[in-house]
């Protein structure tokens, strides 16, 4: 039984003292999101920010010949659009909808408004804008210096632990746009996970057979970004 959507589900609006969050709900408005949705281009000025909690966002940077590579995910633990108040308004990449879902989508200007206050709010977003660059940090090195398996052992991991069941929904394709490699390594490292027994793979979804399996597989870039969203978004001190 599917659970109805809350602004509670997403970790950062669960995280703000009551008044704060109060101070925001009004603004909050609750959209669907789907496969293959934009949410913004690179470089157009962004006008809302997104607070997922079913959906989950990829973060994709395209280059000139059209290859792209994801530098980042946004689920529940997470809001998309953090150039708009970091005070850039725009960015060289784009967010689209990897996993269908909801989301709360909140004006801009609103979310300028009250993280200018230098309230709980901006002690939120800065906390979590560092575990998202740490996330795009230990991407960039992933891919540059482990195995395509193992980078979709992370990738698989990372989108368990913000969905609510132990399959992915997904085409292979999508999955080597965001591991920016060609859609045959990715069905040769699926394959490889699936001989093991770690996964099962149909056409357009991964179920996880054995997530233990998987991180014994996932080198150690995982575990870095998992420990880093702990440690900053866990218990955040207001005082």
């Amino acid at each position: 039984m599917q659970t109805s959507p809350s602004p509670m589900q997403n970790h950062l609006l669960a995280a703000l003292p009551a008044a704060e969050f109060a101070s925001l709900s009004d603004g909050l408005e609750l959209v669907t999101m789907a496969v293959g949705d934009v949410l913004y281009e690179a470089g157009v000025r962004q006008q809302f920010v997104y607070f997922p909690t079913s959906a989950i966002v990829s973060l994709l940077y395209v280059l000139e010949d059209g290859v792209s590579a994801e530098i980042a995910a946004v689920g529940h633990e997470g809001v998309v659009g953090i150039s708009l108040f970091m005070g850039g308004d725009t960015t060289p990449n784009r967010a689209v909808v990897q996993n269908a879902g909801f989301a709360y989508r909140l004006k801009g200007q609103l979310l300028k408004q009250e993280f200018d206050r230098a309230g709980p709010l901006l002690r939120v977003l800065l906390r979590y804008t560092q575990a998202l660059i740490t996330q795009m940090t230990q991407t960039a090195i992933c891919n540059l210096h482990h195995t395509v398996e193992q980078q979709l052992c992370r990738w698989l991991l990372l989108s368990l632990d913000r969905l609510s069941s132990e399959s992915v929904n997904i085409t292979q394709q999508r999955i080597a746009n965001a591991l920016g490699v060609r859609r045959e390594r990715v069905t040769e490292a699926a394959g490889n996970l699936q001989r093991a027994g770690l996964i099962c793979y149909s056409r357009g979804a991964i179920i996880v057979l054995d997530r233990p399996g998987l991180e014994k597989v996932v080198c150690e870039c995982y575990f870095v970004v998992q420990k880093e969203f702990t440690r900053l978004l866990t218990s955040i001190p207001f005082q």
